[in-house]
């Protein structure tokens, strides 16, 4: 194949690719993870990506894990690319996602997530002391890192027994520490001397310490069949996550279709969250975004299931919430402060605190929920609901039993995943479990149809409450959305004529606030008695401190038993990255995220100190 190239790289990405035997190496297997310690343009990481597509038997999952100081320039790569076809659209597929890259891990999907690109943006020594990747492959394409004090150390505790390390050049101090590290070092082709390029593999004397975390399994598990209990936008990301790794999956629902519940509503938002300090809920909230935008990209129809069209967030007082200098650094790809052009389309003076939220925009949750359990490897069980949960001996290892409130049983499988919000409790503890700290909040949303003439906001508006207008429904109508509320600890539904009175006139009222000119259009839609004003009622779950909860329940006692939940009201935002870390960690995969942050979101935080 044809090598790209890299001027920042002293050996050839085909040399890289032959140094690490692939991709012989990667023949036939569920996942296959390559360590990159200096990314560079990407150029190795496109010369491995176009030998996993020319491969019948490539890996079901291909993990690239990229260290890089600085965000890289990538149109250079698709520049230096142009002479072959091939490279040049992978260079352009890959550029095309390289926006918004701050400090901090990134995760870039390509091939509908069979290909998985880990871009860590930092110091590669940090990266690799806070992250602990397992990896069967090494291209420490920059020597800075194995002549680092603990470089070589730092790599070792990365590498699965049998992973290959290839670098540019030799150096006997470097060699040396390699040994020390538990590698053994390849001799060199006879033409090039101590010259050539260095060969390495990791085969220790001794047997590595265990790298189990809080945020990863043990021993990474293989797939077979898994159970998903709730079939709402946290259930169906699981589900999509697992069915790409070779899971068969089976999707259990009380209800008579999908999205039945708190994910049943007619339209919700998908958008970052900001503050001055850039806190964990904002930097899991972009992670969020990153991953809603590259499932969406590939499952829904735009203008029809959702509209990435971005979101106007009216901001209190004057306090826009951006970090310093966010404006001049890549956080401006995510949010800025709203220009003059995008407050007129709102309606709003051009004081008005605003900030524009360039990766957002709305979906219809039923259609993605439709989309991702429609995946081959899942299949939807509904009137099914689960009462019942046991463990047992089978001649094959134990297995897990669903049964209904009568004993009859709904499933059998190796894994099962809770993702039912606040009925997952119920299901705890009749296994004699602690609850999980979940609170609901019942919220209703406003709809009606839009008339014609109508000019509401190009955009969602957000703030105290949400307007989005201009949304497809049935035939050539549109329909604009309020609210919703948000009632914390009332879960009763259906509302009756006047609490649904009494919600109405909450969100009309946070309409007047937040968007003046559109609440006088829509005043007479609100009017009591008004035949076209129409609702949705839904409970969220939530935590106490508003993340989401994923991980292992019991894992001691009760293996193959997970949950994810607690998405509360940005479920859009959260579920399809919770999804992936759920998998992630399952298999002993990188993280979609940094590993703090994933600690932040794991059920381990629940457990006593």
């Amino acid at each position: 194949m044809p090598a790209a190239s890299n001027p920042t790289n002293a050996v050839s990405s085909d040399l890289f690719l032959q140094g690490c035997c692939l991709p012989a190496a990667w023949a036939d297997a569920a996942q296959w993870r390559i360590l990159e310690t200096d990314f560079g343009l990407g150029s190795n990481f496109v010369a491995a990506w176009h030998a996993w597509r020319a491969d019948p038997r490539r890996p079901r999952l291909l993990h690239y894990v990229a260290v890089v100081g600085h965000a890289p320039d990538l149109q250079e790569l698709v520049r230096a690319a142009q002479h072959s076809p091939e490279l040049a659209s992978l260079s352009q597929m890959l550029s095309a996602q390289a926006w918004g890259l701050l400090p901090g891990i990134h995760r870039l999907g390509f091939e509908q997530g069979q290909v998985l690109l880990t871009l860590c943006i930092g110091d590669a020594q940090s990266m690799l002391r806070k992250e602990r990747w397992r990896v069967d492959a090494v291209f420490a394409s920059s020597t800075a890192q194995l002549e680092a004090s603990d470089g070589p150390k730092a790599l070792a505790r990365c590498c699965e027994r049998g992973a290959r390390l290839v670098a540019p050049e030799r150096s006997a101090p470097v060699q040396g520490a390699l040994v020390q590290a538990g590698f053994q070092i390849a001799p060199p082709a006879a033409e090039s001397g101590n010259a050539g390029p260095l060969h390495a593999t990791f085969e220790p004397h001794w047997e590595p310490r265990t790298r189990a975390t809080r945020t990863a399994t043990t021993q990474p598990v293989q797939a077979a069949r898994c159970a998903v209990i709730g079939a709402g936008i946290a259930g169906a990301a699981v589900a999509a996550s697992l069915a790409r790794r070779g899971w068969q999956v089976q999707v259990l629902d009380a209800a008579d279709v999908a999205a039945a519940g708190a994910s049943g509503l007619p339209v919700g938002l998908f958008a970052p969250h900001i503050s001055p300090d850039d806190n964990v809920f904002s930097r899991v909230s972009r992670a969020g975004v990153r991953a809603t935008l590259e499932q969406g990209c590939r499952l829904l129809q735009t203008g029809t299931d959702w509209q990435p069209s971005g979101v106007l967030e009216r901001r209190p007082g004057d306090l826009l919430g951006l970090p310093a200098g966010w404006a001049a650094g890549a956080g401006a790809d995510w949010s800025h402060a709203a220009d003059a052009a995008q407050l007129h389309a709102a309606g709003l003076p051009a004081e008005s605190p605003a900030c524009w939220h360039a990766r957002a925009g709305w979906v219809r949750p039923q259609n993605l929920v439709e989309k991702l359990l429609n995946m081959p490897g899942i299949r939807l069980s509904a009137h099914s609901h689960v009462a019942q949960l046991s463990r047992l001996p089978t001649s094959e290892g134990e297995v897990w039993q669903l049964r209904d409130a009568k004993g009859a049983l709904l499933a059998e499988a190796e894994l099962v995943v809770l993702a039912a919000g606040p009925s997952c409790n119920a299901l705890v503890q009749t296994l004699g479990l602690a609850p999980l700290p979940l609170d609901v909040v019942r919220g209703q949303l406003s709809w009606g149809l839009q008339d014609a003439g109508l000019a509401l906001p190009p955009f969602p508006v957000n703030g105290k409450g949400a307007l989005v207008g201009n949304v497809p429904i049935a035939g050539e109508r549109l329909a604009w959305h309020a609210g919703s509320t948000f009632e914390r600890g009332r879960a009763e539904l259906p509302l009756d004529p006047q609490e649904q009175r009494a919600a109405h006139e909450v969100n009309f009222a946070n309409l007047q606030q937040l968007l003046p000119q559109a609440s006088q259009q829509l005043a007479g839609n609100f009017a009591d008695g008004t035949p076209g004003l129409k609702s949705w009622t839904g409970v969220r779950c939530t935590s106490p401190d508003r993340l989401p909860i994923v991980g292992p329940l019991a894992a001691g006692t009760l293996p193959g038993l997970w949950v994810s939940t607690a998405m509360g009201a940005r479920g859009l935002t959260r579920a399809i990255l919770c999804g992936e870390l759920l998998a992630a960690r399952l298999h002993g995969e990188p993280l979609p995220l940094e590993a703090r942050l994933a600690r932040s979101m794991g059920t381990e935080r629940l457990a006593p100190p």
